[in-house]
């Protein structure tokens, strides 16, 4: 008689654990004193598959123990994934988890951070923190930026390409779960810094302003603080006097300055972590905080055509000068005892950036004048200040062949943006000077925007292995979401006493001269509230989901496993703008299957079929119209209430040789047909010479592709030498194709213009051209690592490279000459190459690393344009981008 218990360590530690999913980690047994090795029938062996047996005089029989240990959770898990782990992260020396994430196949990081998965928006991926989902301190998406997250907050990072049903239904091109730290190993103390400087913006000129005296940490001293007055007359739709407008603040964030050296860039962390045991308990504790304030100048060629020929309704030479300050911080507490585990984190991010814009052209209407003069100036000063706060009770507990997974959160996320100023100066040609008499539309203006959100969600998963011949998970669970979001924003135009003109003489004066007391009292200055007539003053928005998923994983057959399951996901999401603009309301519910399946059909080698469906629903700033201006792009958008979901539906197939430990080969092709996509579209709003950006829902998409992935480790050490002895060359290489094709007929579909209650309708194929690509889709995605590194101690050298091919960014606006769509807007991201050195020291018992880093040694550009006929390009964006060296050290005690 013969008893065998199969103990199948799929990850490795806590860190891999799956939402919803129980932990599958299990402690091997203690080994019988005497041991036999033999191969397990019933699943494919690696290298470190184990029998341990012992004879059994008393129990008649052997007790056979047998164990299969994969470290590789990428071949481990049941689904498609890739897995940023510490080394990982630290090899790419990137400073937040979005410029890591680049490097993962399939994956490209657009605009401020935002990851896009095999071709898809940000809208079509969720992020997830240790499992829990995070509102977004963006007005415009309901996904959270990841660059606002440094790397020494986070532990790992998973990327799940395939659906699974303990995840949400939003998953239409993947799911990102950053992991923070937990408990750790043995005590540790962590100090480090770092200095940088970019050639395009340190030492060299660029505009700034005064702000407040702490600006420099990303926090207002008080100086931007909106006195309650201008909230009332905000939402009253009032008008400010002249008494109000000189009790706010004016001189410190209005004047524009030169700054002909701009500083270096600099960071500094702190981490700390302790554990203890105490009985049969391992408590600990991480802490962790960090500041980081970088500068980043722009000098950019923006142009704007209404045209099908091309030609110019705005050329403009832009100069934006961007300092970000990053605070951030995080407290964990962890317990465990026996097999089960408690953790409690917290995380605080607060990133600000202050900016300085200063630009000069002329307009269709007014060309240039004569001698080459510019006929406008516009000057811009804002402060936009995002943060985060999440706190997180995870616990997961084994009870026999039962494993209880319960985890709850809470997020709050803020943006405040207040004093966004604007000035326009005219040149007049009589006094040949710049005048600004308050007289026109967009003459001068003042903004103030608040959005606070509130997330609360909450799952639970019970899984049951069933104890069989043959392994069987079945697991069941059950997540509620619960988001809630208020923003407003205020906007005023300064005006003249009796919307007349200024004084031609005062006309002249500097923004900060033109808002001083004695010229706004004496000259009757007064704020005019602009705010319906740039869409709602303020919205409010809710999305509550109720979701129930069951899940079967097992395996079939020898070397053959398959997971099954299907989630039941019910929603309801409303946008209710302010002033009677039209609101959303969003009830529906959906089921969704997904089934994956897993063939081991030779040794190390294996074949992976997956299909799902999924959906994507419209983020809040889509549905709500209201307008906001994205620091990034530089552009404005507004929202379309007549949005709806769309559905996804997704397969694939790969195959993946893991022909050695931590190394592998894999190719995949996916195909996904999408309905009802959502994709950005430009236009000019009535009356303006401005380009906005849209929503709009195109009626149908198909995305298909392939990718492969290469992973493999060198050693150096037959080359001879102490030098080579511990040496290994590092090659991770990856590639992806995509090609999407949107489909547009002549069926009608809401426009992203609305004005009503009702939708205004037009044909597809007249905001769509038929076989365009999706909006962020590049059809070459190229990631190479080449580094050396030493096996024994921290000493490494990586080369990196990235490609990414054009991209469209939006659809092309419906232009004035007769109705004719107009090319849409490309961007170009092209090569990057950045060096990464990494080598660590052993001082007086302490552990030294020093970082040296160059980024962008290409000296790649940042192009955005259009182009029409006979080779004409107009450019939306188009300025350089800095060559980054940067020099850091950190000290371990």
């Amino acid at each position: 008689m013969k008893k065998t218990v199969f103990l199948t360590t799929l990850l490795a530690s806590t860190a891999w654990a799956l939402p919803g999913q129980a932990q599958t980690t299990t402690a091997p047994a203690t080994p019988p004193a005497a041991t036999t090795v033999a191969p397990d029938a019933g699943t494919p062996v690696d290298q470190e598959d184990v029998e341990l047996s012992t004879p059994g005089a008393d129990t008649g029989g052997d007790i056979v123990v047998v164990g299969r240990h994969i470290p590789d959770a990428v071949r481990a898990t049941p689904q498609v994934v890739n897995v940023l782990s510490t080394a990982d992260i630290a090899r790419t020396g990137e400073g937040d988890i979005a410029g890591a994430l680049q490097r993962v196949t399939g994956l490209s990081v657009v605009g401020n951070g935002f990851v896009y998965v095999r071709g898809l928006g940000d809208r079509y991926s969720s992020s997830l923190l240790n499992g829990s989902p995070l509102p977004s301190p963006e007005p415009l998406r309901r996904v959270v930026p990841l660059d606002i997250f440094p790397t020494n907050v986070i532990a790992s990072a998973l990327v799940q390409k395939s659906y699974s049903v303990n995840y949400p239904g939003e998953f239409g091109g993947g799911v990102v779960n950053l992991t923070t730290r937990a408990v750790p190993e043995e005590s540790f103390l962590q100090i480090g810094g770092s200095l940088s400087a970019d050639t395009v913006t340190t030492s060299e000129l660029g505009y700034v302003y005064d702000g407040g005296r702490y600006d420099w940490t990303g926090f207002d001293s008080g100086e931007r603080k909106v006195p309650g007055f201008v909230r009332a007359a905000g939402a009253d739709g009032a008008s400010l006097a002249p008494e109000r407008l000189a009790q706010m603040s004016n001189a410190p964030t209005t004047l524009l300055q030169e700054n002909a050296q701009l500083p270096a860039n600099y960071s500094a962390e702190l981490s700390f972590g302790t554990a203890k045991d105490i009985g049969g308990t391992r408590l600990g504790l991480i802490a962790a905080a960090g500041l980081s304030n970088t500068w980043r100048t722009r000098d950019s060629i923006q142009q704007v055509s209404d045209s099908p020929d091309g030609g110019l309704l705005r050329d403009f030479h832009t100069v934006l000068t961007d300092n970000r300050a990053i605070v951030n911080g995080l407290l964990g507490l962890g317990a465990e005892f026996g097999e089960n585990r408690v953790r409690f984190t917290n995380l605080y991010v607060h990133d600000t950036l202050k900016q300085g814009r200063l630009s000069r052209g002329s307009t269709a209407n007014i060309g240039t004048l004569p001698g080459g003069i510019d006929p406008f100036i516009n000057q811009n000063t804002n402060w936009f200040e995002r943060q985060l706060i999440d706190s997180q009770l995870v616990g997961e507990f084994k009870l026999g062949d039962l494993s209880l997974d319960l985890r709850g959160a809470y997020a709050n996320t803020q943006r405040n943006a207040p004093y966004e100023r604007a000035f326009t100066y005219q040149y007049n040609e009589g006094l040949q000077r710049y005048t600004n008499n308050l007289s026109g539309l967009q003459s001068a203006s003042v903004a103030f925007s608040e959005l606070d959100e509130d997330l609360w969600s909450g799952q639970a998963n019970l899984s049951w292995h069933v104890p069989a011949a043959r392994e069987i998970v079945l697991s069941a669970g059950y997540a509620y979401n619960d988001t809630d979001r208020d923003s407003t924003r205020y906007t005023f135009q300064y005006s003249a006493a009796n919307n007349g003109a200024l004084d031609p003489v005062l006309a002249q004066l500097r923004p900060d001269y033109l808002l001083s007391d004695y010229t706004v009292l004496t000259n009757g200055i007064y704020l005019r509230n602009t705010s319906t007539g740039q869409g709602a003053a303020a919205y409010s928005a809710s999305l509550r989901v109720h979701a129930g998923y069951a899940q079967a994983e097992g395996e079939l057959a020898d070397g053959l496993r398959a997971t099954l399951g299907v989630r039941y996901e019910d929603a309801i999401e409303e946008v209710q703008p302010s002033g009677g603009a039209a609101g959303t309301r969003l009830a529906n519910d959906y089921w969704l299957p997904a089934a994956t399946v897993t063939w081991n059909f030779a040794e190390d080698m294996q074949l992976r079929f997956h299909g799902s469906k999924t959906i994507a629903r419209p983020q809040f700033r889509e549905l709500a119209p209201q307008l906001y201006q994205d620091f990034e792009s530089d552009r404005l958008f507004f929202g379309n209430p007549f949005l709806k979901d769309s559905q996804l539906y997704n397969g694939e197939a790969r195959f993946e040789w893991y022909f050695a430990r931590d190394q592998r080969l894999s190719l995949a092709g996916f195909y996904k047909k999408i309905e009802d996509p959502i994709e950005a579209v430009a236009f000019f709003p009535a009356g303006t010479d401005t380009l906005q950006t849209g929503f709009a829902n195109a009626p149908s998409a198909r995305l298909f592709g392939g990718e492969v992935e290469f992973q493999k480790y060198v050693s150096l050490a037959g080359l001879g030498g102490d030098f080579f002895a511990t040496r290994r060359l590092v090659l991770i290489a990856n590639y992806t194709y995509t090609d999407s094709k949107i489909k547009a007929d002549d069926s009608l579909i809401a426009s992203p213009i609305q004005g009503g209650a009702e939708p205004v309708l037009r044909a597809a194929n007249i905001l769509f051209q038929d076989g365009a690509p999706l909006s962020g889709q590049s059809d070459h995605l190229v990631n190479l690592q080449l580094g050396l590194e030493d096996t024994e101690r921290l000493s490494q050298l990586t080369v990196l490279f990235n490609y990414a091919s054009d991209r469209v960014t939006n659809r092309g606006p419906v232009g004035g000459g007769g109705g004719v769509r107009l090319p849409d807007l490309i961007e170009r991201p092209g090569i990057r190459l950045d060096v990464v050195g990494r080598q660590g020291f052993e001082i007086l018992g302490t552990t030294v690393e020093v970082k040296a880093e160059a980024r962008n040694l290409t000296g790649t550009r940042y192009r955005e344009s259009q182009t029409f006929a006979e080779g004409q390009r107009v450019d939306i964006n188009n300025y350089r981008l800095g060559r980054v060296f940067s020099l850091g050290a950190s000290v371990t005690f």
